[in-house]
């Protein structure tokens, strides 16, 4: 029930005591503040990580080789594996009913490129036509490679968008050919992708193509897989990382490679690499909270400590009261009716400045690995519900030394 005398008493008391409710206040505020920024920047690297890894497929496997590191079956180390069509068409067939995409990869560095009077040095990759979607591009003029043009050897290219605006500056590009390092090819599609120019840097043509254009014969620089989706992580993590584990054992098997060699065969998995990061921010996240609340405690010690005063200033009119007959709970619902409301109007003062701050700097913030720091509805809600706890708490213990007063000793109170 709303009680005016009450709400008077409390104002009373603030307007008697406006420096010391003010600093109290601050650093009940400064608490939230501090709580709720960091738990923004928490989930700021949580989407700075979740963008770098939607820049490819979000259950991207890829495979490349290097060099042996222990002997084996009568075979020396330091032997340079190569893998070749063979072992993509062993995965594939293996793999048929899980796999969603797939590629082998012929990747040529540095290819002088050039059109008309324009040129550059460029990366050139023979892939297969599920690449796109294994590199998340998406076309803007054109067609991507499709399986024609594998099987006809056809000499077309995809070109990054940075790759175009060097060439073609924003001229049309389809239909034209441009030459890489002497050879000609025409152009069939342009593509942008999530990760930038740095991946805008890159010409596509068909596998067979590079192939057989640059004398490679059936080998491959890499192997690129994604799976069918799941509808749970957890299940999604487990099939890619049985995936890996077998297509490891069977690409060892057919190069007499040690089971032990960790260098001979190299695989990352997305998804993998997705779980360590998003462990990791959650562990950073919690000890954000542990922070956070750390300093909240900081302010309810404050907040506490002040209110043992207001129950030592007014002890002898806390004995009047109950000389007449008040009840101990009236006494404890005073105090805490205090606290509480010196507690959660401060603490609403850091949330909205917190939140006020971060709409305006969140945007603004351009990192790799940090972007949009902001803290959603659900987080919001529970610095409300930490406030009324941490009012509570901090007018808990002055409350009941306030309850157990005996009137006789308190009147005698100077």
């Amino acid at each position: 029930m709303f009680n005016i005398e009450r709400w008077q008493e409390i104002f009373e008391t603030i307007r008697k005591n406006k420096l010391r409710t003010f600093l109290t206040g601050l650093s009940v505020a400064s608490g939230i503040f501090i709580l709720v920024i960091l738990l923004a920047i928490g989930q700021g690297m949580e989407n700075g990580i979740g963008q770098q890894f939607q820049n490819d497929a979000a259950n991207r496997i890829s495979v490349w080789t290097g060099v042996t590191s222990e002997s084996y079956k009568g075979l020396n180390p330091g032997r340079r594996i190569e893998m070749d069509n063979q072992d993509y068409e062993l995965a594939e067939q293996k793999n048929e009913d899980q796999l969603e995409y797939k590629s082998g990869l012929y990747s040529l560095w540095g290819q002088l490129t050039t059109y008309k009077n324009e040129n550059g040095s460029y990366r050139v990759e023979g892939v297969r036509g599920d690449y796109q979607f294994l590199e998340n591009e998406t076309l803007t003029a054109g067609r991507y490679i499709n399986q024609q043009d594998l099987d006809n050897y056809e000499k077309v290219a995809v070109l990054g968008n940075r790759v175009y605006l060097d060439l073609f500056k924003g001229s049309n590009a389809i239909g034209e050919y441009i030459q890489v390092n002497s050879i000609k090819y025409k152009v069939i599609g342009v593509y942008t992708d999530p990760g930038g120019e740095r991946e805008e840097t890159r010409i596509f043509i068909p596998l067979t193509t590079a192939q057989r254009v640059y004398n490679a014969g059936e080998k491959l620089r890499s192997l690129v897989f994604s799976l069918q989706p799941q509808d749970k992580f957890e299940d999604a993590l487990a099939a890619s990382e049985a995936f890996s584990a077998q297509l490891e054992t069977d690409l060892k098997q057919k190069h007499t490679i040690s089971p032990t060699d960790e260098r001979a065969i190299n695989i990352n998995n997305t998804l993998e690499n997705a779980k360590r990061f998003f462990d990791l921010i959650a562990m950073i996240r919690g000890f954000f909270w542990g922070v956070g609340i750390c300093t909240i405690i900081a302010g309810i010690v404050g907040v506490s400590n002040i209110m043992l005063i207001i129950v030592k200033e007014r002890t002898k009119e806390i004995g009047i009261r109950k000389a007449i007959g008040a009840q101990p709970m009236s006494i404890i619902g005073m105090i805490l009716h205090e606290s509480i409301f010196v507690t959660a109007i401060a603490g609403f003062f850091g949330l909205i400045f917190s939140l006020f701050l971060l709409e305006i700097v969140g945007p603004l913030i351009e990192s790799e690995y940090l972007l949009n720091p902001s803290v959603d509805f659900g987080v919001a809600i529970t610095t409300v519900v930490i406030l009324i706890i941490a009012g509570a708490l901090a007018g808990f213990f002055p409350a009941r030394r306030a309850a157990n007063i005996k009137p006789i000793v308190a009147l005698r109170d100077e």
